[in-house]
């Protein structure tokens, strides 16, 4: 890309955000951190209590991004092959001939939404593994490639137990980015209740599409990081592992730590989050904003921490502490 490609693409960046913000109210660390996902190509996941824009902000996001789109509401009866798809018997009626063919579901989409994801058995849950980590699904032994990009936002609701099905560690791993949504303040609250009462609807533009989505990816990588802070990095996973960990706080709460992938996780959010400033250099500041939503399904905590209600983002607050350039 020549130096105008570049400027052009980083001046979409703030126009996506004016678009976005046209109908979600505040939510900016969360928007944030949903871009920066997108831009270091991983997926996110978006944890809130009923009634936070979760759904809303992701159908907002395809909106103001020339995407296909597809959104999945995981229920408790649904079907590995009703997100990835099944074979059905077509008959040439000029030849007799019959033949299986394969039938997409709405997997296929360079944006999908996976609605309430912890509703549904965890056989379906793992139809999504290949996919998110691999970019492909495999059915009756053909490899059936995904679109590029290829982008999955999955919502979990927090406070419900009756019918849900807490995921696997191994499938949190396949997040990038478990991503908070908090309540938002007096005035943001006031904001959405007179924008959404009345007889008003705001039209969102598209400004990106797939060609510039997979460019900025590409930029992302480019985006330089220190020796020094790459160090950090991997001094900040290897901390919390309870076997190896010098932080007291990981030696008496951790049960088990963040693999080599939450590394790469962090320096490529790090790297986008940059990007998104503006910026073609990472730096300690983003490391530490993207830490939480990094580590924080990455770090598993053991019973005692439990009992004295601490939680994987008091870990990362110590590690970060500990744990310096």
């Amino acid at each position: 890309m020549t130096e105008q490609d570049v400027t052009r693409l980083l001046a979409k960046i703030p126009l996506l955000k004016q678009e976005i913000g046209k109908v979600i109210v505040g939510q900016h660390e969360v928007l944030e951190e949903v871009l920066v996902a997108l831009l270091a190509g991983g997926h996110a996941l978006l944890e809130g209590v009923p009634g936070l824009a979760k759904t809303l902000l992701v159908r907002t996001l395809a909106q103001a991004m020339d995407l296909p789109f597809r959104r999945i509401q995981f229920t408790p009866d649904l079907m590995p092959t009703d997100i990835l798809g099944t074979e059905i018997l077509e008959e040439d009626h000029g030849t007799g001939h019959r033949s299986f063919k394969f039938n997409p579901g709405p997997i296929f989409a360079s944006l999908v939404l996976a609605d309430e994801i912890n509703r549904t058995p965890p056989k379906t849950q793992a139809a999504l593994l290949e996919a998110m980590q691999e970019g492909h699904v495999t059915y009756a032994g053909q490899e059936h490639a995904l679109p590029k990009p290829f982008f999955l936002l999955a919502t979990q609701n927090p406070i419900e137990q009756s019918g849900t099905y807490p995921l696997p560690e191994a499938q949190l791993d396949r997040f990038l980015l478990y991503v908070r949504i908090g309540y938002p303040t007096e005035q943001e609250e006031l904001a959405v209740l007179s924008g959404t009462t009345g007889t008003s609807r705001q039209q969102v533009q598209p400004i990106l599409g797939g060609e510039e989505v997979r460019q900025l990816q590409l930029l992302t990588r480019q985006v330089s990081i220190s020796a020094e802070l790459m160090g950090l990095v991997n001094r900040l996973v290897r901390a919390t592992r309870p076997a190896t960990s010098e932080v007291p706080f990981i030696r008496e709460y951790g049960r088990w730590g963040a693999g080599p992938r939450a590394g790469q996780a962090l320096i490529l959010c790090a790297k986008a989050r940059a990007l998104l400033h503006g910026r073609f250099a990472a730096t300690l500041e983003d490391v530490q904003a993207l830490a939480p939503a990094v580590l924080r399904h990455r770090v598993l905590l053991n019973f005692n921490a439990e009992a004295e209600n601490l939680t994987p983002d008091d870990a990362v607050a110590a590690l970060l502490k500990a744990v310096r350039l």
